[in-house]
């Protein structure tokens, strides 16, 4: 999936903690978490050579590309995962799970690519949720029609909490 697609899904990830933990969207509370939502539905991508977070974040990229790391295995496995829920342990609570929330979508939503995701690593295993040929390839239609839902589940989830 592409970056814009990881993006909308960690917006959507921090949509849903802000509507779990009732923080109202007009608030800075409720921007910084949006934010740290697109941000860190993009991160996992940290391990492939060329992307926006392999740049911003190139000592971590180049560190991971010395200790050959292949793409979607290390960032994209449950291990990984837990190893973050850790490490960002002394963040605010929202932001917290804002931002597990959002990372987790990151190799969720890659389960649908042909390709899969080692989800399992150190395990070999790839998985994926459909089979090939219902899979959504990377920069295909099918992704693009994938993005712009999620665009619209984020505009129907704040839109839903408003009483009138």
């Amino acid at each position: 999936m592409l970056q814009k697609t990881h993006s909308a899904a960690g917006l959507v990830a921090a949509e849903i903690t802000l509507v779990y933990h009732d923080v109202t969207f007009l608030s800075w509370e409720a921007a910084g978490a949006l934010l740290l939502g697109c941000l860190a539905g993009t991160l996992a991508d940290v391990d492939k050579q060329g992307s926006t977070m392999a740049r911003v974040l190139f000592p971590l990229s180049a560190l991971l590309r010395i200790l050959n790391v292949r793409h979607r295995t290390v960032t994209h496995s449950c291990l990984f995962i837990g190893a973050l829920m850790l490490l960002a342990l002394p963040l605010p609570v929202l932001y917290y799970w804002v931002f597990i929330a959002a990372y987790a979508s990151h190799p969720l939503i890659d389960l649908l690519n042909e390709k899969g995701v080692q989800l399992f690593w150190p395990l070999k295993l790839k998985v994926r949720v459909l089979p090939k040929f219902l899979a959504v390839d990377t920069g295909s239609m099918s992704e693009t029609v994938f993005q712009w839902l999620l665009l619209a589940i984020s505009l129907w989830i704040p839109f839903r909490t408003i009483e009138f």
